[in-house]
């Protein structure tokens, strides 16, 4: 069960959520997840989100993560999970893989652990269930950590991959087909 929590505090950002009538969390849960997918002009200010009325896997939940701490909304946690991104469990990204023979790639997402239940909040036919399956790890970061940290921890990750699983392709192409990738989750 979500905590269905009247958003009270008295900060910048939650005082800007309230002028838009929006007063509670579940009501900021539905619309956040309702935002198109796209990046936001500066990945450390999670506003944002807010502001631009977009984000992606990263600062949608790093926001909604802010706003439950900001609200004192307990137990939610932003999760870093790392998964194996292909088309059947992200569908939008085409041929992007298929192109290159790669079953998948790694890739790093982020979402909410709630109560211990996990919820994606990406779009709106977004469901952890359908990576689940596919999850290679989980990590709880911190709002602050969806820019460098996120970025970086990725980046290694791939790397490993890469180099442990005897991949034909060097990291500047697979983080190239990787943003091919996200480029067709964006249209």
């Amino acid at each position: 069960m979500l905590p269905n929590q009247t958003l009270g505090s008295y900060d910048t950002l939650t005082q800007l959520i309230k002028s838009e009538d929006i007063d509670n969390w579940l009501d900021l849960v539905s619309l956040v997840k309702a935002l198109p997918y796209n990046r936001n002009s500066n990945r450390t200010d999670l506003s944002l989100v807010w502001k631009e009325k977009k984000g992606t896997c990263s600062s949608k939940h790093a926001f909604l993560k802010h706003v439950a701490d900001l609200n004192q909304i307990p137990n939610v946690e932003l999760i870093l999970g790392v998964y194996k991104m292909n088309s059947a469990n992200t569908p939008k990204i085409g041929k992007a893989l298929s192109d290159y023979q790669l079953d998948y790639i790694p890739e790093a997402h982020c979402y909410l652990k709630i109560n211990d239940e996990r919820f994606d909040y990406t779009s709106p036919t977004s469901d952890f269930k359908r990576l689940k399956n596919d999850m290679l790890l989980e990590k709880t970061i911190t709002p602050q950590q969806v820019a460098e940290f996120k970025i970086d921890f990725h980046k290694a990750y791939l790397k490993d991959w890469i180099k442990n699983n005897n991949i034909p392709y060097s990291f500047g192409k697979i983080w190239q087909i990787r943003e091919q990738c996200i480029e067709n989750l964006s249209r």
